[in-house]
């Protein structure tokens, strides 16, 4: 019987990159799972967490510079010994590992995890790896190449979302923003409207955020906090909590105290904001999710909450009457390049073919908000994406096969809903945040009025 592993941090991190790699796991979710299963706390779990981050962002730059090194084709190597070589060269170009720790860990590892018959391989390739810096084997690898291949090995970003990034940025920003994308988030908390307020949080010790009234920064795990604990508060990006904090918008009419819905509500940071705003305005909230599993994060996100409604359905096709909310938010499925700081792995998940399948869903989804939404209701379009397709077409698209639709500049929408407008995030009427400028998601949100 196989004894404890001699490196837990290093062996849970690898087990967690098999898992992503092979089965689809999610990064943040497959660490969490195995921290709690094998008892990692403190520096151990923080450099496992890091691995499994900083290894899984930079993957496909690492491929390249092992096959370099190796005079492989990466992807005919045996998928276990990819992991470890990533791993190690993690270790060896990106962190404070000296050269003969990482190598000598990695071939322990490998030895323990996949059996003595790669340790050769995996001591061979990565003492070549260790010949050069990370800077230099980039350098290296896009010697010849057009400018933004080369852009896209050194800040480790498939081509095609440089490109993206590119059909929206200044040239000057493409760099920064896409290194931005290597950092990793921080943590941001988002108090639950009627249920606690930031002064609890700081006082506790976290900072106030920047944009969102109702954020706050924290060093350390949220479960620290008894707010988070109890449900008073959770875990939310400062972007996500602006563009949902907006909805309620400058009053129109008496008709406001009209029920709002949030159209895609699951994993529910936005609908717990949002229900705690609609009590305030005399409301309440509907919030519908179509997976009955992210329904149920809604319901313990909005737990304390009595002005909410959760209840599964497609919101492409509404169980509710046309005409009926005051405000609609429209969270929409996305590509998610507004959040590949907080999902490493995601970036190499990705490809066009994504938004063939995602952009006529998120038309739909617009519609049917439009319809729900009564006249003088008003409607946030909102995408965790910088994407043109995902932003900016869509609401074009969707508003050239309407009529009685306005569009209501973003600015006016923040400022009537008293809330701060970010430098430099305006596209056109809309909002654009970016990790680079604003410190958040790079999130998107246009507000529609329906005449």
């Amino acid at each position: 019987m196989a004894g404890p592993p001699r490196d837990p941090a290093r062996r849970t991190a690898y087990d967690a990159l098999l898992a992503v790699d092979t089965e689809g796991a999610y990064a943040n979710l497959i660490m969490n799972r195995l921290l709690a299963e094998r008892g990692l706390t403190g520096r151990d779990a923080a450099f496992a967490t890091e691995l499994v981050a900083g290894t899984s962002r930079l993957a496909g730059s690492y491929d390249l510079i092992i096959g370099a090194a190796s005079g492989r084709d990466p992807e005919r190597l045996d998928r276990p010994v990819l992991i470890l070589l990533r791993l190690g060269t993690h270790q060896l170009l990106n962190l404070r590992v000296p050269a003969h720790a990482a190598v000598a860990s990695t071939v322990d590892l490998a030895r323990e995890a996949v059996g003595p018959k790669i340790t050769g391989l995996v001591n061979a390739v990565l003492r070549k790896v260790a010949a050069h810096d990370y800077r230099s084997w980039t350098d290296r690898l896009s010697r010849g190449l057009a400018p933004r291949e080369a852009l896209a090995i050194r800040t480790a970003h498939p081509r095609w979302i440089v490109d993206a990034y590119a059909d929206v940025l200044p040239e000057a920003e493409l760099e920064p923003a896409l290194l931005a994308n290597n950092e990793p988030a921080p943590v941001t908390l988002a108090v639950r409207p009627g249920l606690a307020e930031v002064s609890e949080l700081v006082e506790a010790g976290a900072g106030p955020g920047r944009w969102s009234p109702y954020a706050a920064t924290w060093q350390g795990s949220p479960a620290e906090l008894a707010a988070v604990r109890q449900g008073r508060a959770g875990v939310q990006d400062e972007g996500s909590q602006l563009v949902a904090a907006a909805l309620p918008g400058p009053s129109t009419s008496s008709g406001d105290v009209d029920p709002w819905l949030d159209l895609c509500a699951g994993p529910g940071g936005k609908s717990a904001l949002l229900a705690g705003l609609a009590k305030a305005a005399g409301t309440w909230l509907l919030a519908a999710e179509v997976s009955r599993h992210r329904a149920d994060l809604v319901r313990s996100a909005v737990r304390g909450l009595d002005s909410v409604e959760v209840v599964v359905a497609d919101g492409t096709r509404p169980a509710w009457r046309s005409g009926r909310f005051g405000r609609v938010l429209a969270d929409v499925p996305c590509t998610g390049l507004g959040s590949l700081r907080r999902r490493p792995e995601s970036r190499w998940r990705r490809d066009p073919a994504t938004l063939d399948q995602l952009v006529p869903l998120q038309r739909a989804l617009l519609h049917a908000a439009l319809d729900a939404a009564r006249p003088g209701g008003l409607v946030g379009y909102v995408t965790c994406s910088p994407h043109r397709r995902e932003t900016v077409e869509v609401v074009e698209a969707v508003l050239a096969e309407r009529t009685g639709v306005t569009t209501v500049a973003a600015a006016d929408v923040l400022a009537g809903a008293g809330l701060p407008e970010p430098p430099d995030s305006a596209a056109g009427p809309y909002l654009q945040l970016w990790p680079h400028r604003h410190g958040t998601d790079a999130m998107f949100a246009a507000y529609l009025r329906v005449d």
